[in-house]
């Protein structure tokens, strides 16, 4: 058991060694992020309408 759990340690230890950031890690990379990023002004308006629609509600059922 011991000597499988070392070989399988150095396995991995060199997987995470030789492992770099490819050009095709940054392209799915972007393509992951971009409709986050295409989306997110439009989110951050709907939540200060939102916001600002609940405090004016919660002004006026003070009254």
């Amino acid at each position: 058991m011991k000597e499988w759990w070392n070989r399988k340690k150095i396995k991995t230890r060199r997987k995470k060694n030789n492992e770099k950031y490819s050009i095709l890690d940054f392209i799915v990379d972007f393509l992951f992020w971009l409709p986050e990023l295409v989306l997110l002004p439009f989110r951050l308006i709907i939540w200060l309408i939102r916001g600002v629609g609940r405090g004016l509600r919660n002004v006026f059922d003070i009254f």
